[in-house]
């Protein structure tokens, strides 16, 4: 076989070995085949892993092709019942009045102040303990490593999903609303007390200096010292928390929590796919109103700082935020 420079030194020399330099050009020049070929072997063998991984994986979720074209048939239809269809002057269009019927029969915006209510009441009652801990779990209030405590127990929590919290606390509250929100409230303890426990560690010298050298105690200097620099910033990841905790109040309706999330369940075990849409439908208005205040807020407090999402965005975003809910 030809190598690169045109001569025939078999097919190891090809590949960069079996061959000795007689220069340097050439020495370097095998050292590049050698590493060109062990680099191409290394990715075949991670796409042959891969390969098998993933076809594992398949097996074990039993997620065939044939499984697709058996219950197509039954989707299709389910789709038509989703968009019920409609003529108005003569052209296809979404029957929006079933939707509208069964908002104003279930009473949906009154099941979406449910949800929201259980969103803001868990930020609200885990914001105390989040502080707390956020506060002890920083460096600079607790010596390492007892910090290590307060973020283990941090940890502890945020490992632990709230729709798993909400199954915890079923024995003190049942399957209510109550328990929905107990388990948002004690979520936000450690996903909210992590981000304040991140804030602190970059806020500056000087101002805390500037309070011990008052001759203020620890406490004085943490309140005056180290939380005045950090307000605006807690009161933003609040906010950003909220924003989630809207989401994860409607999961948690899928285990009865109540709310939007429990109407879209039931209507789920009845098969009535319409009624189903239009939960969805005030579910989607519910969370993009939420992010979108959320978003502007925080911008506003942060100074004009512009991370906030249009319209449009949200809206393609929407599915795949919700399905991360499910497990936050």
């Amino acid at each position: 076989m030809s190598t690169d420079d045109g001569s025939d030194r078999g097919l190891l020399a090809y590949f960069g070995f079996g061959t000795a330099a007689t220069e340097p050009a050439e020495d370097q020049l095998n050292a590049l085949k050698r590493s060109r070929t062990i680099r191409r072997v290394l990715m075949g063998i991670g796409l042959v892993v891969f390969g098998i991984l993933f076809q594992r994986a398949l097996s074990e979720v039993g997620f065939t092709i044939g499984e697709i074209v058996r219950y197509w048939p039954e989707f299709t239809a389910a789709l038509g019942q989703f968009f019920p269809p409609a003529t108005y002057f003569g052209i296809p269009f979404i029957d929006m009045g079933a939707y509208w019927e069964f908002i104003q029969a279930r009473n949906l915006f009154q099941q979406a102040i449910i949800t929201l209510s259980m969103g803001f009441a868990g930020t609200v009652l885990g914001f105390p303990g989040a502080l707390i801990l956020g506060v002890l779990g920083s460096e600079r209030v607790t010596p390492f490593p007892f910090n290590f405590i307060f973020r283990g127990i941090m940890s502890t929590i945020r490992a632990i999903p709230a729709l798993v919290w909400a199954l915890i606390y079923i024995p003190l509250g049942g399957v209510t609303p109550f328990t929905a929100t107990l388990a948002i409230g004690t979520d936000t303890m450690g996903n909210l007390g992590r981000l304040f426990t991140d804030e602190l560690e970059e806020i500056e010298d000087g101002p805390i200096e500037g309070i011990r050298s008052t001759g203020a105690d620890g406490p004085q200097t943490v309140v005056f010292g180290m939380l005045s620099q950090v307000f605006t910033p807690f009161i933003a990841w609040a906010l950003y928390i909220f924003e989630i905790n809207t989401r994860i109040a409607v999961t948690m309706g899928l285990i009865g929590g109540g709310g939007l999330g429990y109407v879209l369940l039931l209507e789920r075990q009845l098969f009535h796919y319409t009624n189903m849409m239009a939960t969805i439908l005030v579910i989607l208005m519910l969370v993009i109103s939420v992010e979108m205040i959320s978003q502007r807020t925080r911008s506003y407090l942060r100074g004009g700082e512009s991370d906030s999402k249009g319209f449009l965005t949200l809206l393609k975003e929407f599915p795949q935020r919700m399905a991360e809910s499910i497990w936050k």
